[in-house]
């Protein structure tokens, strides 16, 4: 007999979510493992005492995992999603029928709260993979990506000279006040006064300029450069109105975009995350090396992990972070670049005079220690009186023009030496490939699944919140992972147990012979 199914709507249902989300449901286990209680102590100070009740800081929190658990970037795409999922409902203490928080109530809590907050949650689930040793802490890896800005390319503005600003501030202060508020509204300019003012000389100008015109004739083939009204844009020169903290860069084969800079560190015992912050774009990765480490280096000191190896790329690499690594007392395995030679081809450093011997066997006295400022690198200033290379036979090939031979050597040579025998040793060609097969999935996962390719918020205080949910989210995963793998193995434990006795007994001449297979028993 054939069924037919009657649609009717039960008028009263006895439901609970509990026994509709299935034991092994990720959001299940994030339930039992994650206690955010403590969040009602460090956000107590950011509300008042009167007043309708916001939302619970717990509950925002949750969300903010939920989002990235589930790749999902926008704030009201995020609501309605969980306004759908049982298990999600269940993970957020709500029930069936009971409103979600209101979509802009997510970004109000979220410009609301500091960033301390959101670095002291990160540091608590740290603590959590730390407490499964899913942490080592001996070595960690650091490298850096771009995250794109919510922002468009198309919102640039030219900065202005500062007389210009001044004059440009003294016509609007003179529109009429309806007037002002339309202007306010239709052209929202968020950047400072310091913003949009022109920081650039004149040789710098006349750089970008010519750039401009080379841009436009040889780069045809760049993405973008055969739209209508392309343009070389430059930090120097341009400014984002919508968010003034983005700043343009570009990867090599890429368009030009607003972007940020997310600095990352991972443990390479399990690719746990230990560290990421947001910074601007345009500054290179060797001039955050040394904030990283501190904050890291504090993180992991407060964990009770001891660290010893910093690895990274050559983009990290200067005499000044590799002497500030060796104060640390971190060994570093940080490729040089190429320019670095230590002193001329063919000419030798004696340490114990300070001085270097050409080829003719004259003496190149140290004579100063200076500031590059064009690099704002330290300096050793190496020269040779005239009368010295006067009669030189190799005069004219070593010196040319010059009337006496000087040259300038990084001031931490020593350091930089030190630091390419670490690099070139067997250790450090196990390093390398631990670094690239640690750091660099883990941001392509960020990226491509845990909404990390782009910020969702304004600002570079905001834009660092959200790369500390990603990696909050990244790392309960990996949290779930291994509890979930390991938690019913004690095996390894008797091991190292057993191990352990047997030491002990040897070193105090206690252990009498065994047979091989006897076992020690233990209580």
């Amino acid at each position: 007999m054939q069924g037919k199914k009657i649609v009717q709507e039960a008028l009263f249902t006895q439901f609970l979510l509990s026994d509709h989300v299935p034991q092994n449901n990720v959001y299940r286990k994030l339930q039992q493992v994650l206690q955010l209680q403590y969040l009602y102590q460090l956000t107590k100070p950011y509300y008042g005492v009167s007043g309708q009740k916001s939302i619970d800081p717990i509950v925002f929190f949750k969300l903010c995992l939920v989002g990235y658990l589930e790749n999902i970037t926008s704030d009201r795409k995020l609501i309605e999603v969980c306004s759908m999922r049982l298990d999600i409902l269940f993970f957020l203490g709500y029930n069936l029928g009971e409103p979600l928080p209101w979509h802009s109530t997510m970004s109000r809590t979220r410009q609301l709260f500091p960033e301390s907050l959101f670095e002291e949650v990160f540091t608590q689930v740290v603590g959590m993979c730390v407490d499964k040793q899913l942490v080592s802490g001996h070595t960690q890896a650091i490298d850096s990506a771009p995250v794109k800005a919510n922002a468009s390319m198309d919102s640039l503005e030219l900065k202005v000279p500062q007389q210009e600003l001044e004059a440009y501030l003294g016509e609007l202060r003179h529109i009429s006040k309806r007037d002002k508020e339309t202007y306010r509204k239709a052209k929202n300019n968020k950047a400072t006064k310091a913003q949009q003012t022109l920081s650039a000389n004149t040789k710098a100008l006349n750089e970008i300029k010519s750039r401009n015109k080379r841009w436009q004739s040889e780069q045809t083939e760049r993405p973008g450069a055969g739209n209508k009204g392309s343009r070389y844009t430059s930090n120097k020169t341009h400014y984002s109105p919508t968010d003034p903290d983005a700043r343009i860069s570009v990867k090599p084969g890429k368009a030009r975009k607003l972007n940020y800079l997310s600095q990352l560190t991972v443990d390479t015992a399990n690719h746990v995350i230990t560290d990421i912050k947001a910074y601007h774009a345009d500054a290179k990765d060797n001039q955050h090396l040394q904030d990283i480490v501190n904050r890291t280096h504090q993180r992991l000191w407060k964990l009770g992990l001891h660290w010893q190896n910093c690895l990274a790329d050559t983009g990290y690499s200067s005499g000044e972070n590799y002497a500030f690594l060796e104060r640390k007392r971190l060994k570093s395995y940080i490729p040089p670049h190429g320019t670095f030679k230590g002193g001329p081809d063919g000419f030798t450093y004696e340490k114990e005079h300070d001085h270097y011997r050409c080829p003719q066997g004259k003496n190149i006295p140290f004579t100063k220690v200076f500031l590059d400022h064009k690099t704002h690198t330290k300096k050793k200033e190496y020269r040779a009186r005239k009368q010295v290379c006067i009669d030189c036979p190799i005069r004219s090939s070593c010196l040319g023009k010059a009337q006496e031979k000087k040259f300038s050597v990084t001031y931490y040579r020593e350091e930089y030496l030190r630091n390419i025998k670490r690099v070139q040793s067997k250790q450090g060609r196990y390093m390398k490939a631990k670094r690239s097969s640690t750091v660099e999935p883990v941001f392509g996962i960020l990226t491509q699944f845990m909404g990390l390719a782009k910020v969702n918020t304004l600002g570079i205080q905001q834009a660092n919140k959200c790369m500390l949910m990603a990696a909050i989210a990244y790392n309960l995963k990996k949290y779930l992972k291994y509890t979930t793998k390991k938690a019913h193995s004690n095996q390894g434990n008797t091991r190292l147990l057993t191990m352990a006795i047997k030491a002990f007994l040897k070193a105090h001449n206690l252990l009498v012979s065994l047979p091989k297979n006897q076992k020690i028993h233990y209580r």
